[in-house]
């Protein structure tokens, strides 16, 4: 029988984390930006365009938010200045285009994720918490076919300690019974903890630079696993040791 500090602490609600946890996304980027450098090779060296694309995904963060609308846009942006205003209509229209087939490739999903969350589903509350373009993270969602698992999903502009805890308390029996799962040190796992959850940190080979933060190991609720396959055990482990850190 558990313990009442057990009970009291006691995991109820696992949050996911979707792109890059779930299924591929980065890689979809990096296509674009190395075709996006193709385009203006004729007009600036990759490295510098690059830099100044990265430059202007962060001014615009905060008006086109994350997602392929937002990065279009920014290429877009990019175009115009590193070719001094006189980038051709016909380029412009070319990055469009790449933004639009970004916005429908199929759905890859990473290893392991159907059957830990086929494992998980019956356990815990499961809540999809991912941020981007409404309309694209819902597609990707439905194309998936994970959307059966979840209690909820949250798409959200941003992840700080309020969104967790507002959805913590939404959607479980607040953020101290919860657990944040993602790729995402800066999104998915600082914030979480910060607000009182666990923090659990899947690394995928390609992170966005924005998203790098250092890892909060001297946080007693942060676990690092190398894939979805491993958080089972890591939730028996956690609560077999009657954890109320």
């Amino acid at each position: 029988m558990l313990s009442m500090a057990t009970q009291q602490n006691a995991l109820t609600t696992i949050g996911f984390d979707a792109d890059d946890t779930l299924w591929q996304n980065e890689q979809f980027f990096r296509m674009t930006e190395r075709h996006f450098a193709e385009l203006l090779s004729a007009h600036v060296e990759k490295e510098h365009l690059l830099e100044r694309l990265l430059e202007a995904e962060r001014r615009n963060l905060g008006a086109y938010g994350f997602g392929i609308k937002g990065f279009t846009l920014s290429m877009i942006e990019t175009a115009i200045d590193v070719t001094g205003g006189t980038v051709p209509s016909e380029l412009i229209g070319k990055i469009l285009a790449a933004g639009r087939e970004m916005l429908s490739h199929p759905i890859e999903t990473l290893p392991h994720v159907h059957d830990t969350l086929e494992a998980l589903a019956g356990r815990y509350r499961l809540v999809l918490i991912t941020k981007g373009d409404l309309f694209d993270q819902e597609r990707k969602l439905a194309q998936s076919g994970l959307g059966d698992f979840f209690h909820a999903v949250e798409i959200v502009s941003d992840k700080s300690r309020p969104t967790y805890q507002r959805i913590f308390a939404r959607h479980g029996d607040g953020a101290e019974h919860a657990m944040m799962v993602g790729n995402s040190l800066k999104s998915d796992v600082v914030p979480a903890i910060e607000a009182g959850s666990w923090g659990v940190f899947i690394p995928h080979e390609l992170t966005w630079v924005i998203e790098h933060v250092e890892a909060p190991t001297a946080a007693p609720r942060f676990r690092e696993i190398g894939h979805l396959g491993e958080l089972p055990a890591l939730l028996s482990e956690i609560s077999n040791s009657g954890r109320t850190s």
